[in-house]
């Protein structure tokens, strides 16, 4: 199968990349226009593969998406493209309406145009997977609540707001013009090759520099954690399984308070890097509490069963697995970090445009 991923060099749609390129005998097309967070050094374990393509394109321009589509001939798309950082979203909402949602129109309409054209067969195989976020749901109150596949939208931020309009025009898609749409909402990932300004990584690395690690309001707020490369499996299992025009939670079953999350990456960091910077008594004492997010989500918790039971996927990491892991990558893959913070990455093209 030959898979088109838009978003490729992003945080998940790499980890898809890779998991696809190392445990299958599929083909990929990474479609990614390299914003800030793309990164092709996120694939460049997997770039030298002849089963490896890659195109420099914005799923805006819709003339570039034709030549793609009609050179590369996928068999599937997983879209995973998208402006997808909170705070950003708060401070500058144009670009999440642009790519989220004129962007995921722009990209429907031209798989629409080449679904149509495929012959019988390859038209019944084909399939338009749509990666979204629990954050669509807006925020749970209470402890015991789970998101499922059927909970109402009430988004919070113009992050999640660009987020639920996309998932509205891939099923509208499905409905209207019969293109063979699945959804899937995922909980809040973390892993390997995270872009620095998200929470656990900015914890890891300001702790490593002895900077303060910044936690909003009291940090009650709580998340279902995913480890990435469980969330790359799964993203495979649904489009290779999963049923047209179904929707699939994936999660962690994994609830963590923002502060504690904090906590558990300093007494990592105190057991493998016990010699801190000048002037650092613990990594915790780092901890400083901020001004609390606009409209901040108070807790996310997702529903995986439905994933479990129809398509036989769980995750294999706890969130004690997972983390370690996590900080470990972290402290081994000082380059790859490095280049992201000081902005040397954004140069770096690797000639991999196609």
């Amino acid at each position: 199968m030959k898979l088109l991923v838009t978003g490729g060099a992003g945080f998940i749609g790499s980890a898809v990349v890779r998991h696809i390129i190392n445990n299958t005998s599929d083909e990929v097309v990474v479609v990614d226009s390299l914003t800030y967070a793309g990164n092709v050094e996120s694939i460049t374990t997997v770039s030298d593969d002849p089963r490896f393509k890659f195109e420099e394109v914005s799923i805006c321009d819709a003339d570039a998406l034709k030549r793609i589509f009609d050179e590369h001939k996928p068999d599937a798309l997983m879209h995973l493209a998208a402006e997808s950082h909170v705070d950003r979203s708060i401070d500058g909402p144009a670009a999440f309406i642009d790519t989220n949602i004129v962007g995921t129109y722009t990209l429907l309409e031209s798989a629409r145009q080449y679904w149509n054209a495929l012959e019988p067969k390859a038209k019944d195989a084909f399939r338009f997977h749509h990666i979204s976020t629990d954050e669509v749901y807006g925020d749970l109150h209470g402890t015991d609540d789970l998101f499922t596949e059927t909970t109402s939208y009430a988004p919070s931020s113009p992050y999640s707001a660009s987020k639920a309009a996309s998932d509205h025009l891939v099923r509208a898609w499905l409905r209207t013009y019969g293109l063979p749409t699945i959804v899937t909402n995922c909980s809040n990932n973390y892993g390997p090759y995270h872009f620095p300004e998200k929470l656990i990584p900015l914890i890891i690395l300001n702790a490593l520099e002895g900077k303060s690690l910044p936690v909003y309001g009291d940090g009650g707020q709580i998340r279902d954690w995913l480890y990435v490369e469980d969330h790359a499996r799964a993203l495979y299992t649904v489009v290779t399984k999963g049923i047209v025009g179904e929707t699939y939670n994936i999660g962690g079953h994994n609830e963590r308070k923002n502060i504690d999350v904090v906590k558990t990456i300093c007494e990592l960091l105190e057991e493998l890097v016990p010699v801190k910077p000048a002037g650092v008594n613990s990594y915790e004492s780092l901890i400083t509490y901020v001004t609390d997010r606009p409209g901040h989500d108070v807790r996310y918790a997702i529903d995986a069963s439905k994933i479990d039971r129809e398509l036989g996927w769980k995750p294999e990491e706890t969130f004690e697995s997972g983390i370690r892991k996590t900080v470990e990558w972290y402290l081994a893959n000082e380059t790859w970090w490095r280049a992201v913070k000081d902005g040397s990455y954004a140069s770096e093209r690797l000639g991999l445009s196609n």
